[in-house]
């Protein structure tokens, strides 16, 4: 996998996957930016959500469950000094479907997070300590 990150001005700068996806990303006013785009870290938070609630509708989706939507909300705090890393990650789910069990959705989000995730597995591994829970809506 490649990625490239090109600065723009100031303190944005454009980056693009090798699949020609593009995001600019800027910093804060307070750094000098000019809030164009998400700040990088907040990248690496989306990033995460996304990796999980891709293996979770995945997953749902070959078990057979009727699942109609999905949505990941994330709580994350940092460290206060640098480097200042992601400390705690919290994923609230919220899974619609039509007759969704309990016990389907709480193993699908435990395999994303223990077996496929990559992102979250990456960064428990790096110290960050993950939670999970979840709601499951009727469709």
């Amino acid at each position: 996998m490649q990625a490239r990150v090109k600065w723009i001005e100031n303190v944005s700068f454009l980056a693009q996957s090798e699949t020609g996806h593009a995001v600019l990303m800027d910093g804060a006013p307070a750094a000098g930016g000019q809030n164009l785009g998400p700040r990088p870290m907040e990248m690496v938070l989306m990033g995460t959500g996304g990796c999980t609630a891709f293996d979770v509708v995945a997953i749902l989706k070959k078990g057979r469950a009727d699942i109609v939507d999905c949505e990941v909300r994330l709580d994350a705090e940092r460290a206060e000094t640098d480097p200042k890393v992601f400390t705690r990650i919290h994923m609230h789910f919220i899974v619609t479907g039509r007759q969704l069990k309990q016990e389907q959705v709480k193993r699908a989000i435990d395999l994303s997070a223990e077996k496929y995730c990559s992102a979250s597995i990456m960064l428990g591994q790096a110290g960050v300590a993950i939670t999970h829970d979840f709601e499951i809506r009727e469709a």
